[in-house]
């Protein structure tokens, strides 16, 4: 993974910071994993904003990524490693013995013709999907199922990994990305190694177009708007605003929102740090 930074030719270019695509082999997606994409500008069924900021962009089609890995003990070969427009990490397009191809976020490390699997006989290598009663004490991991055969929805985007801390009966340790350490039951697969592009990070926009073009569009400033819009809004001068909330009213900066009765509350073992 790279960066390049590029010559101040234009006043925008001089602060632009962009990916150096290095990992990526090819530019021309899977025909077959392509799904039409369609974008709601943050509007309902009734043409009625309700998300605000939102709209625009370039047009994207979605890539049907294999979340599950429920191709058990049939090896596959690493055939690319694509960009995705959809998400920050990059994604692997796999062939297996069988002929069927996938696609699957791919781990930093991954290289095009590397043999990867998934199934509790799959050896602890990047790229292999294993459930966690199978994966080694403190090996870093990646794209961890929450409920066994439900799909993986933790640690999935770029530079992403949490750490098989202790298993113990049916439920298995896990530090989080977000330095949170939960119990997820030993049947949930994980996937060996940390999400690639961890450079993402790094990435500077340069100009307002940029965001622009990702589909977001410019956000007002509470501060600056009128009292009727906002709890922050209004005031003489240059008011600074008050507490910072949100626009229904909810302290931010370290009030609590998480539910006291909320059911998952028992598998959480140490609360992320503040």
């Amino acid at each position: 993974m790279s960066v390049r930074k590029l010559k101040p030719v234009t006043p925008a270019q001089r602060f632009t910071i962009v990916n150096g695509f290095d990992a990526i082999t090819t530019d021309k997606p899977e025909k077959s994993l392509l799904e039409p994409q369609k974008r709601s500008g943050g509007r309902n069924n009734k043409g009625k904003m309700t998300i605000r900021y939102k709209g625009g962009g370039h047009k994207r089609r979605y890539r049907v990524i294999d979340f599950k890995r429920n191709k058990f003990d049939i090896p596959a070969t690493v055939k690319s490693i694509e960009y995705d427009p959809n998400r920050s990490s990059f994604i692997a397009l796999l062939e297996y013995k069988d002929g069927e191809k996938r696609y699957i976020i791919a781990q930093s490390g991954l290289k095009v013709g590397q043999k990867v699997s998934s199934g509790e006989k799959s050896s602890a290598d990047v790229g292999n999907s294993l459930p966690l009663s199978k994966i080694p004490l403190g090996t870093i991991i990646s794209c961890i199922e929450l409920q066994p055969k439900k799909g993986a929805v933790i640690a999935r985007s770029a530079g992403a990994f949490a750490q098989l801390m202790a298993r113990e009966g049916k439920f298995a340790s896990i530090k989080m990305p977000s330095g949170e350490t939960r119990l997820i039951q030993t049947l949930c697969l994980a996937t060996i190694g940390s999400v690639s592009n961890s450079d993402h990070q790094l990435l500077v926009a340069g100009k307002a177009g940029r965001s622009r073009w990702l589909g977001r569009r410019p956000r007002t400033r509470p501060v600056a708007m009128n009292p009727v819009d906002h709890p922050m809004g209004g005031g003489e001068g240059r008011a600074s605003g008050g507490h910072p909330r949100s626009r229904n009213g909810i302290p931010a900066k370290g009030f609590r929102t998480r539910s006291k009765t909320k059911a998952s509350n028992k598998f959480i073992i140490e609360r992320r740090k503040k």
